[in-house]
């Protein structure tokens, strides 16, 4: 008996799966089951052996088998492609409305004084029109991914610009400062919902493997419209009338929304999403709370009750509202996000950033005005330089982004921030304006080159499903941050003037800057004390102590950005998409 026949009797009743390519039973004449002397039949090419056992494991065809799609799979994908060009001319439509909207926060600020004295109000008064821009933005940003998902990215985006371009119009028609207050509230609406949209459009129409890229074209709305906003708005304000820096806004309003309407695709919607009232109840009162607390606390004293209750509310609002998001099924914001360890330390960094960049967007055009006398639109053409090499960075930083991942682009970005910013530290008035625009470039170079692959990598750390809820986090924690480390800093600088004057034994112009600003501006008897030597040097010495804390938190920052990915998205994942989906499919 052969070798063959006697391994067959001994593994007789024992049921044998075939391995595929190899013979069967019925093809093998040593077989058990092929009688002896049976003639051998014709070998057969080797086929693929089909067990009836291993039919249960193929997906049966019919709708009872069919594997249930994701829930989030319908918001995923888009309705119609984008218009000739690709990507980047809708990449461009989306950068109309995000600059204008980031503009006109720096735009403003510049004609408050000059508003101050067409109205007859008060510094604190006049104020209100920055805080009331801020306290909307703080309501409605929490509730742009809720939106996005329920009426569609496109038609969202559309309506949020017209209701910015509406804002801006009521603005120049204001005829006191009450009504510009709640005009500049419905301006917010819009205002603020644009950037949270546009990132998200953005990243459901590039493709991942050219998604840095395409944030550093996007970036330079972002950064470049606070840099030369303090120019535009200081030449409309001195040579033209404070109500152009609203009026501007509606005929580029208009073309831009347009252009949305003929070129941005359609998005899938999710119209079962549920809103949740609760959770916007507690998010949208713990952050009022606590950006008018920072807005008014230099005012209003940070030790008074109304401050103290104000900052005790809005953290327990917002205790309140992680328990809300936890708990509910279909939460306002997703909370889980901070899950991703990528993503929580990319938010904590774009926090510092957001500081250092709005630290020096502010303090510097003051230094200017304040220290050296000139007027805003003067003020503004010093920091054009700066302005112009930031925004050849970004779209540089955007490639870097592609190539090398978020790591070192945003600790080498960090490091020259915390540099440029610790070089201020002794700037006075006798400081060469050559000398403080070579330290400015050193920041504004830092800035774009870290700022762009650190928000990118932070949405790039989720899935593509929850791009809309990553972008409105984002947003929060830069309004936060920026309002935050503004109202710190500010209290800094003005303890700082306040002991240095009464240490003279001299009467002390207001040291709070808001007050400062005013007298510069219009020329009051208050602008001698400001120019003596004594309380210049106050002034400075304040300024040196802002910049000193601000460049001490950067400085963290570049140890923090060392723990970044040091590969993009992409790149790391095999070039894989989140839960089955490219962003380049969605673009198809």
């Amino acid at each position: 008996m052969s070798t063959r026949r006697r391994a067959g009797e001994r593994y007789a009743g024992t049921t044998l799966l075939p391995v595929p390519g190899s013979p069967t039973p019925l093809d093998d004449p040593t077989s058990p089951s092929m009688p002896l002397g049976s003639p051998r039949r014709p070998a057969r090419p080797p086929r693929r052996a089909v067990h009836p056992r291993t039919t249960v494991h193929r997906p049966v065809p019919g709708p009872r088998r069919a594997a249930p799609a994701p829930a989030s799979a319908p918001a995923l994908r888009t309705v119609a492609s984008p218009a000739a060009g690709g990507w980047l001319v809708p990449l461009l439509v989306v950068m109309i409305g995000s600059f204008m909207a980031l503009l006109d926060t720096s735009i403003v600020n510049v004609a408050t004084s000059r508003i101050q004295a067409d109205f007859g109000a008060s510094t604190d008064q006049v104020q209100w029109i920055a805080t009331g821009y801020s306290l909307a933005l703080g309501i409605v940003v929490p509730t742009s991914g809720w939106l996005g998902d329920r009426f569609g990215l496109r038609p969202l985006y559309i309506a949020s610009l017209l209701a910015f371009v509406a804002g801006s119009a009521l603005c120049g028609i204001a005829w006191n400062l009450n009504t510009l207050i709640v005009f500049r509230v419905v301006q917010a609406i819009g205002g603020g919902l644009l950037p949270v949209l546009g990132q998200s459009i953005i990243y459901r129409l590039v493709p991942r493997e050219r998604i840095g890229a395409a944030m550093g074209l996007y970036g330079l709305g972002i950064v470049v419209a606070p840099a030369i906003g303090p120019a535009l708005g200081g030449w409309l304000v001195e040579y033209v009338n404070w109500r152009l820096i609203f009026y501007i806004n509606v005929p580029i309003g208009f073309l831009g929304a347009l252009a949305a309407v003929s070129i941005l695709p359609h998005f899938a919607t999710r119209p079962g999403q549920r809103f949740d009232l609760l959770g916007f109840g507690f998010v949208g009162g713990g952050l009022f709370a606590l950006l008018l607390a920072f807005s008014e606390g230099s005012s209003w004293g940070w030790s008074s009750y109304r401050v103290l209750m104000l900052i005790a509310g809005g953290l327990l609002s917002l205790a309140a509202f992680v328990v809300v998001e936890l708990s509910v099924e279909q939460p306002l914001l997703d909370l889980r996000i901070f899950g991703s360890f990528g993503f929580s330390l990319s938010a904590v960094l774009i926090g510092l950033i957001s500081t250092g960049l709005f630290a020096g967007a502010f303090y510097v055009p003051l230094f200017l005005q304040q220290g050296e006398g000139y007027g805003p639109f003067q003020a503004g053409l010093t920091l054009l330089l700066p302005a112009a090499v930031m925004s050849v960075m970004m779209p540089i930083s955007g490639r870097l982004y592609d190539r090398i991942g978020a790591r070192w682009p945003g600790a080498i970005g960090l490091l020259l921030v915390a540099l440029g910013t610790y070089l201020l530290r002794d700037i006075t008035p006798a400081t060469p304006r050559s000398a403080l625009i070579l330290v400015t470039i050193v920041r504004n170079v830092g800035i774009g080159l870290a700022m762009m692959p650190i928000m990118t990598g932070a949405m790039a750390a989720v899935s593509a499903d929850r791009v809309g809820q990553a972008s409105a986090i984002n947003n929060i924690v830069q309004r936060v941050a920026s309002a935050l480390g503004l109202a710190v800093l500010t209290s800094v600088m003005i303890a700082h003037q306040a002991q240095q004057v009464a240490g003279r034994s001299l009467p002390s112009v207001s040291p709070g800057f808001a007050d400062l600003s005013h007298l510069a501006a219009t020329g009051q008897a208050g602008i001698l004390a400001l120019l003596s030597s004594v309380e210049n040097q106050a002034f400075g010495g304040g300024l040196g102590d802002v910049f000193l804390l601000t460049a001490g938190l950067t400085a963290v920052g570049v140890l923090l950005a060392l723990m970044l990915p040091g590969r993009p998205a992409h790149a790391a994942a095999g070039a894989k998409a989140d839960d089955g989906a490219t962003l380049h499919e969605m673009a198809a």
